[in-house]
């Protein structure tokens, strides 16, 4: 069978297109039903549209209604496939039954199933029994994709004693596109550039689509300009477009509460008791909405490369990170209009609390995917890390710790310490601490035999840098 092209309009994708094709077309009997999801905005519907019309499926969109209305649209859009009229159904079970008699083969595809369920909690169960032994569905060969962008909610639908656990053969979330593909989509060269912008906007491809109408800045003297005539523009969706992404998720009901626990981690504060202290509150207090956002993949918790049990919360989505730390301050002027003050404030707290940690993720996101011409061999994990230098009485800060694969019986080998600066001309003087980590770690039975010191810098480096150091700058992660 020959596979459906990926049609030129789909940007990028590649992999997830190869992947979808693959269920919708497999031969075997037991690939049913697929889970895909992933934040709004990343172009889930716009794939799922495309695949549709390559493999001439069947795709229901469902919105924000009661089930009578979900049932009378879905029997509406049916009817269609079938040459006109109408179905009516007095419930779900009727429905899904005449969808698996009216598709008998090829792909149907339910998108933001989530409004579905949130008005007819049973039908989990119901699809569970129609793809069970005996079922209905299994009357043909016709596969079943359900999509969705409350990330919380379609990650239930496999976990623990929900229905459709250990149904699924496809789990695929759509994630927003890596920092190249970005600068791409964006039409940006300058290296420099890319990483201001993608510290804002990230990869999601409708901020640039929807919601600035392919406004994007011309070069870094126009960058200042555009953050006020887009993200900081009242008028524009993206000014307001961090709130919805923490109100869309359905377990989220205080939310002054979780934007405190973000508004802590956007400030630096990243380690729980850190995020506690920050809000005056205790740590046992934020414990539920610290796994609610986890949950609703908002942030991710990082372990420390030397510190066992010590793990760092980073926020996941560039432009909450961006309201946290920049417009939630600024709001009542930013609301008046006043968005070339509010910037201009606001700018020297955008490059320390936006910029700099999100350089520091996109250089541990390289580092990760370096060969071994870079490091000497495949890095096993790189993170963060904190060394404690007693002698000192300090602790030194490691922005990159690039390891090894750990093995059985033999030290764990550092492939490389870096450290990591945006907007500051890198010197020696930043050599002689990665040097002293180096030294500490030996003295604690890690293999540093082989370890490459590395400078990652923003905005250059010093010649007096020696040259044996790897110097990173922007141009090598758009490389």
């Amino acid at each position: 069978m020959q596979l459906a092209v990926k049609p030129e309009h789909v940007f990028d994708r590649d992999e997830e297109w190869a992947t979808l094709v693959g269920f919708a077309t497999s031969p075997s009997p037991d690939e049913r039903l697929g889970i895909v999801s992933g934040r709004r905005r990343q172009g889930k519907t716009f794939l799922l549209d495309a695949l549709v019309q390559e493999v001439e499926g069947f795709i229901f969109s469902a919105v924000e209604e009661t089930e009578a209305e979900a049932l009378t649209r879905f029997g509406q859009e049916l009817a269609v496939r079938v040459g006109g009229g109408r179905f009516a159904f007095a419930n779900w079970n009727e429905a899904l039954e005449r969808l698996f008699t009216v598709v008998q083969e090829g792909l149907i595809v339910i998108d933001e199933f989530p409004y579905l369920t949130k008005a007819s909690p049973s039908l989990p169960s119901l699809i569970q029994r129609a793809l069970g032994p005996g079922g209905y569905a299994r009357r043909g060969s016709a596969r079943l994709l359900l999509c969705g962008s409350a990330i919380g909610v379609m990650g239930g639908l496999l976990a623990g004693n929900a229905p459709l656990r250990g149904r699924a053969s496809l789990e695929l979330m759509v994630r927003p596109l890596d920092h190249r593909a970005s600068a791409t989509f964006w039409g940006i060269d300058d290296p420099r550039l890319a990483v201001l912008v993608h510290s804002i906007v990230g990869g999601t491809p409708a901020y640039r689509r929807e919601f600035v109408v392919d406004d994007a800045p011309a070069s870094m003297e126009d960058f200042d300009a555009w953050v006020v005539r887009t993200v900081l523009n009242r008028h524009r969706p993206l000014f307001r477009e961090a709130r919805y992404l923490l109100a869309e998720e359905a377990d989220i009901r205080d939310m002054a509460l979780y934007h405190a626990v973000l508004g802590a981690i956007a400030s630096g504060n990243a380690t729980r008791g850190g995020i506690a202290n920050y809000m005056g509150r205790k740590s046992p207090d934020i414990g539920h909405p610290l796994a609610v956002l986890e949950d609703s993949h908002l942030i991710v918790r990082e372990a420390d490369a030397f510190r066992k049990g010590r793990t760092h919360f980073r926020i996941c989505e560039p432009l909450i990170v961006f309201y946290e730390a920049v417009m939630r301050r600024e709001w009542p002027r930013l609301e008046r209009g006043m968005s070339e003050p509010a910037w201009r404030d606001s700018r020297a707290r955008f490059l320390s609390q936006v910029v700099g940690p999100h350089f520091e993720s996109l250089c541990r996101e390289w580092a990760m995917r370096a060969g071994r011409e870079v490091f000497g061999e495949s890095p096993g994990e790189v993170a963060a890390g904190t060394i404690a230098d007693p002698a000192n009485r300090t602790q030194i800060e490691i922005d990159v710790a690039v390891l090894g694969p750990e093995e059985q019986g033999r030290p764990r080998r550092v492939l490389s310490l870096g450290e990591v600066k945006w907007d500051t001309v890198m010197t020696a003087r930043r050599v002689e601490r990665l040097r002293r980590a180096r030294d500490l770690l030996s003295v604690k039975g890690y293999d540093t035999s082989g370890t490459v010191l590395a400078c990652y810098g923003g905005a250059g480096f010093q010649e007096d840098i020696p040259g044996e150091v790897r110097l990173i700058g922007p141009e090598d992660l758009y490389a």
